[in-house]
């Protein structure tokens, strides 16, 4: 029987601009969530890689789905992390209907990735929802996280 020797590496894809050394407030998370899937006619699920000073580090669409959702698993999410060295990570996903009212699947999703965030030694720090405009919804604070 042959085995196979592999190896795992995260590929740069390219590289974007943020004005912020840091995340520090929610404005922000969202800010960096919406430059990357903001403007996607599907919904898409990011996850955003943090060191121990909250640097964002790497920003992955970890999923694209359909208008009105996405497949998320705690594999995939933590996987970007785990290759990155992250402290904590950010999610976000986007409604492009512009509501940005969590369903209950996004609840769901939201504790399952804070446990096997809390079991991985990886904080779930936010899961931020975008909508049209400006809007935005953080489940950190309301309660959901």
């Amino acid at each position: 029987m042959n085995i196979q020797i592999v190896s795992i590496k995260m590929v740069k894809e390219k590289d974007l601009h943020y004005e912020y050394e840091s995340i520090s407030r929610v404005p922000q998370s969202a800010e960096l969530v919406r430059k990357v899937i903001g403007d996607m006619d599907r919904e898409a699920f990011v996850v955003i890689t943090l060191d121990t000073k909250n640097h964002p580090t790497s920003i992955n669409v970890n999923s694209i789905g359909n208008l009105n959702s996405s497949i998320v698993h705690p594999r995939e999410v933590f996987k970007t992390a785990i290759l990155g060295n992250a402290a904590s990570i950010l999610v976000g996903h986007n409604h492009p209907s512009g509501d940005t009212s969590p369903s209950k699947e996004d609840i769901n999703v939201t504790n399952r990735l804070k446990e096997a965030g809390r079991i991985l030694g990886i904080e779930v720090l936010d899961h931020i929802i975008v909508g049209s405009f400006n809007n935005y919804i953080s489940l950190k604070e309301k309660g959901l996280l």
